[in-house]
């Protein structure tokens, strides 16, 4: 059998004019954890789903094991032996992790003896790979690490021998970024070939034994981990040189500097009549960036919302650039972005865009309305065009062509697009969720010179993320929520990922200074 399982020979796919791909060429070796790295836009995504049958290549050919194969769907991927855990996982909420593991790949006609094998089997794999998780209860109250080990639950179920994982560490705390990587070493030194695509390049020296350099669709380099470094695959990403600084002040600000938000007793409880937010009391001064680090899905979401008027409160008040929001003065959107108040959202499919229109209708979103660009109730679709291609110029947006739908872009570069159309507008306060979710290194560097900006010219920023390198390299001060709480504050320049970690996980026990 040969030493290399999967190679891809001149791969080339196009999508009407755009080249996702373009000649491509890889070889990984049998039992290794190889790296996939490139910008937002290089055609990463479009490969593995190449690989996994998603999409199909115009010309060029796929082999496992040296043999040529052709995958035209996920199922015939599978049954080359081919699994792949997606970023956003793709699991049943409702259903237990067994019946979630079981579901498409049953052993019998009937549930029951399916169910009996698939408990057995799994029970083996947790064992062999270090997958602990209970069979029994439903995905949706899983914590997300454990979730992802249910996706590769899934994989390996299913006899995968090639584990593809997509940008897998974006919502785990540090100490399941540490437990992944266990199971990817397990994994590999049983033979499981593994092909990890991640923005994070300290993660890729980490763990990979090898990494390949996608650029503008075109394969640019192949690395052994050992005999590269961060700032050697930065630059083969980008094509320059690439800053990873922090921009943290050694003062702290001065207690008589206005604040732009304050935020007392703050309480929230959801559609569902569960405590979202509890009792929040915080502010940001002006001039100020406040990091808000915790797991996703910790009452950061509803935090934003309601600051920015998209959510009413439960009980408590706020105010925002001087305008005071209580249960009885509600506030909405439209009134905080005249007090300019901006707002980029965590979700950018959801809130940020709509994916049928084009980008410079997208460009416009929640702004339609000005008179530069609306007259008589009438868009003025060319100034629109106009505008949004110098959006698309101040934040390297590709492609720059306005006319394109928003759906056409990569994640990364909607991502790019949102922020480029809130930043324009010259916030005086600034509520930010994920901002570089999905955007590569270099298009990172200028997005946090971007908000570094805001801050030095006065702006209060409000940043939500779950990369703490993010908010330990931007953030002024630091507050961390668990289960829609406040479990400690920090000065950034006294925060350390092990401690932010801890407080994460609401097992810190000592008092943040």
């Amino acid at each position: 059998m040969s030493d290399i399982t999967i190679e891809l020979l001149g791969i080339t796919k196009h999508f009407g004019p755009v080249r996702a791909n373009h000649d491509i060429n890889l070889a990984v070796k049998r039992g290794s954890i190889h790296g996939i790295v490139g910008e937002n836009g290089a055609g990463k995504s479009t490969l593995m789903s190449i690989l996994y049958g998603f999409y199909q290549a115009d010309s060029g050919e796929i082999r496992i094991n040296g043999k040529p194969v052709s995958i035209q769907s996920s199922n015939e991927a599978i049954a080359a032996g081919i699994g792949m855990v997606h970023q956003h996982f793709m699991l049943v909420d409702t259903f237990s992790v067994l019946e979630n593991v079981m579901l498409g790949a049953e052993t019998h006609r009937l549930l029951t003896p399916s169910a009996e094998d698939a408990r057995a089997e799994l029970e083996r794999l947790s064992r062999e790979y270090q997958l602990s998780v209970n069979l029994e209860t439903p995905a949706g109250e899983l914590p997300v690490g454990e979730q992802q080990r249910t996706e590769i639950l899934k994989a390996l179920y299913r006899n995968a021998e090639i584990l593809i994982l997509d940008e897998p560490t974006g919502v785990l705390i540090p100490q399941e970024v540490e437990q992944l990587f266990r199971v990817l070493n397990a994994l590999k030194e049983r033979g499981v070939t593994i092909i990890l695509i991640t923005h994070k390049l300290r993660e890729i020296m980490d763990v990979t034994d090898s990494v390949s350099v996608l650029r503008l669709g075109e394969m640019v380099a192949h690395r052994d981990t050992a005999n590269s470094s961060i700032e050697e695959l930065a630059e083969l990403m980008v094509g320059r040189k690439v800053s990873n600084r922090n921009h943290l002040r050694t003062e702290d600000m001065a207690d008589s500097t206005p604040l732009g938000i304050e935020v007392k007793n703050l309480s929230l409880f959801n559609k569902n009549g569960l405590s979202a937010l509890k009792n929040l009391s915080f502010n940001v001064r002006q001039g100020e960036i406040l990091g808000v680090a915790g797991v996703a899905g910790n009452g950061q979401t509803e935090l934003l919302d309601v600051l920015s008027g998209i959510t009413p409160p439960s009980s408590g008040e706020f105010t925002v650039n001087g305008h005071l929001t209580t249960v009885q003065s509600p506030t909405n959107p439209s009134v905080m972005r005249q007090l300019r108040v901006n707002h980029v959202p965590e979700d950018r499919l959801k809130l940020g865009l709509v994916k049928s229109f084009s980008a410079a209708e997208s460009s416009v979103l929640g702004y339609h309305r000005a008179n530069a660009i609306n007259v008589r109730g009438l868009l003025q679709l060319k100034t629109i065009r106009k505008l949004c291609a110098a959006l698309m110029s101040a934040l390297d947006v590709r492609p720059g062509n306005p006319n394109l739908k928003s759906a056409s872009f990569s994640g990364g570069n909607q991502q790019k697009l949102i922020l480029a159309r809130e930043l324009d507008k010259n916030p005086q306060v600034l509520l930010v969720g994920q901002p570089t979710r999905g955007v590569d290194i270099g298009a990172v560097e200028l997005i946090h010179q971007k908000l570094v900006d805001m801050r030095d010219e006065g702006c209060a920023v409000l940043l939500v993320s779950v990369e703490l390198d993010e908010i330990m390299a931007l953030s002024d001060r630091i507050i961390v929520m668990c289960e829609g709480q406040i479990v400690g504050e920090l000065r950034a320049r006294d925060a350390d990922k092990t401690t932010l970690g801890l407080m994460m996980a609401n097992a810190h026990t000592s008092d943040a200074a």
